[in-house]
């Protein structure tokens, strides 16, 4: 029974204890740009909102849906990647780089908006700059509409 309780014990303290041999990081912690969840679109009645009300971007790697909301006190944005993109892990991958995309450079655009993307299959092999790009190119799109009369 001794040896039982010991051997959990000896497991859940390796566990716990840092490694020795971890290293700090070499390189310099980037500035944070944080995505809070304030910042994102969650609900489907929001999606919802934004699909039946915004306009359409359709670009190489993403199709978009951007809505104009007054009185909006930062952009919301929200992703969806449909199951024809493939498996979970490959729509949750595809996700995870377009959101970091917006996230890098979501001061550039309007604070008044609401935008929902949705990837295409290219994203999937696109490279990040490429990505970033087409982000831009939406932001350019959603900024000068805004400004439009």
């Amino acid at each position: 029974m001794a040896a039982r309780f010991w051997r959990a014990a000896a497991r859940k303290a390796a566990r716990s204890c840092p490694s020795a041999t971890r290293e700090p990081s070499a390189t310099p912690p980037e500035v944070a740009r944080p995505f809070p969840k304030e910042r994102r679109i969650l609900r489907s009645t929001e999606f919802r909102k934004v699909y039946d009300q915004g306009w359409r971007f359709s670009g190489p790697l993403f199709l978009a849906f951007c809505l104009h909301v007054p009185g909006l006190d930062g952009p919301k944005v929200g992703f969806t990647a449909p199951r024809a993109l493939g498996r979970s892990v490959v729509r949750n991958r595809i996700k995870r780089r377009m959101r970091e995309a917006v996230r890098l450079h979501l001061s550039e655009v309007g604070t008044e908006w609401e935008i929902v993307v949705n990837p295409r299959r290219s994203a999937q092999q696109a490279d990040f700059s490429t990505l970033e790009r087409e982000v831009l190119r939406l932001f350019a799109r959603c900024n000068a509409s805004s400004s439009a009369p």
